[in-house]
Order: C-alpha cells, then structure tokens, then sequence
C-alpha cells in the first residue's frame, strides 16, 4: 500500500475514532441512548420518509434516495441508526479517495479533518453525496462521461446540490481540452463537447423525475421550494438583507435559551467568506468549472433569508480542499508549521462539533 494511502487510512481512522469516543461520553455522561446522538435534526426527517413516505409537508424539502436506503436497512435485519452510520462513515472513506485523485494526499487529509466532518458519519446525505459527485468530477476529468453521468444521476437524487453539481460539470464539458494529440477542427470539437452535454441529460432526468413526483404529490411545481421557505425560512432575499439577518442572528441576544445559535451563525458567516475566497481563487487560475461549482452555491445562499448550512456546504466544495492540499506542498518550514497549527485546530474544532450534534444543539 502506498504511504499516501496508509496516511489517508490513518487520519480516517483517526477523526472517526475521536468523534466515537465524543459520542460515546454524552451516551454515558448523559445517560441516552444511539439513536439520541446519532439521530438528530433532519436525521429524523429521513427517516419519517424512510416509514411513511412523504406525508409531512416540510419532508418533501428532502430529496428520496438517502430515505430509500434508510427503508432497505431492515430487510438486513440490521439496526437501522448503527447501520446508516457506517454506510455514512463508508461514502466517506469513498469520498476522501475521490479527491485524492482530484488535489492529492493533502486534499484528503484536509476533508477529513473539516470541522463539520461529523455530518458524515450520522445519517445525513453529505458522505454519499459527496463519493458520487467528487468521483464524478473525477471521472469527467478522465473524460469517461457515461461514468460520471451515472455518478452525478445518484447525487441528484441525494439532495438539490445535484443541480449545481450539473450545472459546474456543462461547464466542464464546454471547457475541457480534447486527449487526442491530433488537432482537431472546429466541427469535432463541437461534437465533442455536444455528446458531453447530452450525457448530462441523465442526471438532469432524475432532477425532473422528482419534480413531476412532487407535482402529482402536492400539485405545485415549487412545493420543493415551499417547504425550504416553510420549515427552514429560506425564501428569497436581497444578499445584503441575507447578511443583515445573519449578523442580527449572530448576536449573543438574539436566542439567549440557545447559546451555541450565535457561534453557529458566526461560523455560517465565515463559511460563506471561505467560499467567496475560494471562487475568487478558482476564477483567477481560469478554473472556471470549479468556479461555477462553489460560487453558484455560495449565490444561493446569499439569497436565502440569512445564512444558513453554509458551514455544511463546505464539505461538498471540493477545490477548497484540494487548494488547501496544494498548500501543504509547499518547502517553507514556517508555513508547514502554520498548516500543522490550523490542522491540530480543525480536529479539536471537528470534536466539538460532533458534540453539538450528538448533545442535541444545533450544529448548522
């Protein structure tokens, strides 16, 4: 096995571990059970769906395949919370090999170590997502477009990034140079690029399928976004009115019963500067699909009543990760030093993450 691989192995095993034992205290500490710290916040959204289907009007804001394979556990005979938590913990450890392929060693390492990287061993959508679009992106990179069709199909029916994730990969399509070492003309390159388009239809194809589904369910073509609003008060606003409510949210007096609501905001704040750096970043080195990947998403969020899941966000937004790992190629010592720093904060920032969500307090 190739040292890369050990390390990934490792620090897998390692901030999967630490989050364990976190997990592991407040069952003891707080006398709960499994499913108290592991089933929380929209866990147990997918799961009502996963039982009943989509009988609550706020579920239809979640998108089915993640609930599917929550509805299958039982014919295992397996737990179902224990069990999607090592699905969740396993697309994790596919996604971590995806973006080694994508930025390197220490791309990998660097998702691994994210603060909110407890969303990916509990029952939420963010590992599966996460393995089907980096490996999606990886096989486009290939130019193995079939592949990364189907890939982009299966996070599309994960959750609503799918669409961006569709959007970011026609523009890789349109931009993509050619492998052959020919020259092509115009006409082949047009043609090229056409049959890269056509291949997206598939995943768009599931983006349709649900919408119809949700039309003949609830009769609106927007019941999607309806419930987004309803449940989660993410209707339209000006940014600036965004940032507005967002700063209000993050005063310390704006949920006094709820002292961890004004950390959380902040870091919401802070997530959404990371990702406008990040696109910044992308659109000066003319990577103008990873660009439209991570600005499209930071848009949306700008237009939501205040900013919220940003910090989740994160996880998906792969050239943060791999522009970190290019980093942590560099020869100067003291800047080694300064990336060792903010590692060794990630992880104590990721544990005390993990036990927001398993104590029950919001964590994004």
């Amino acid at each position: 096995m190739k040292t890369d691989h050990r390390l990934i192995w490792r620090t897998w095993f390692l901030t999967r571990s630490l989050m364990a034992v976190v997990a592991i205290s407040v069952i003891i500490n707080g006398n709960k059970k499994l499913g108290d710290v592991l089933a929380n916040w929209d866990v147990q959204h997918f799961l009502a769906i996963a039982e009943k289907g989509y009988v609550e009007t706020n579920d239809v804001a979640f998108f089915p395949l993640w609930p599917l394979l929550l509805k299958l556990i039982p014919l295992s005979g397996m737990p179902v919370i224990a069990t999607a938590s090592l699905l969740a913990a396993g697309f994790s450890l596919l996604a971590v090999f995806a973006l080694y392929r994508l930025g390197g060693r220490g791309a990998a390492i660097a998702w691994l170590l994210a603060p909110t990287a407890v969303f990916t061993v509990v029952p939420y959508t963010e590992s599966l997502f996460c393995a089907a679009a980096f490996w999606a992106w990886e096989r486009a990179g290939k130019q193995r477009w079939g592949q990364a069709a189907v890939l982009a199909a299966i996070a599309s029916g994960v959750r609503i990034s799918g669409l961006f994730l569709i959007g970011a990969l026609a523009i890789y399509a349109l931009t993509q140079q050619l492998q052959d070492p020919a020259s092509p003309g115009q006409v082949e390159k047009l043609i090229a690029r056409g049959k890269r388009l056509l291949w997206l239809l598939l995943p768009l194809a599931v983006l349709a399928g649900f919408a119809v589904y949700l039309f003949w369910l609830r009769g609106s073509w927007t019941s999607w976004y309806e419930a987004q609003a309803a449940g989660w008060n993410r209707g339209f606003t000006w940014p600036w009115e965004t940032f507005q409510h967002t700063l209000a949210a993050a005063s310390p007096d704006y949920a006094p019963g709820h002292p961890e609501w004004h950390w959380m905001f902040k870091t919401e704040i802070i997530s959404w500067l990371v990702g406008l750096i990040v696109t910044g970043v992308c659109l000066f080195r003319r990577n103008w699909a990873e660009a439209g990947w991570v600005g499209v998403q930071v848009a949306a969020f700008s237009t939501s009543h205040w900013l919220i899941s940003v910090s989740r966000a994160t996880l998906l937004w792969f050239p943060l990760w791999t522009q970190l790992g290019k980093l942590g190629e560099t020869r100067s010592a003291s800047l080694r030093y300064a990336l060792l720093g903010l590692a060794v904060v990630m992880l104590i920032v990721q544990q005390l993450w993990a036990w927001f969500f398993f104590t029950g307090a919001w964590a994004s």
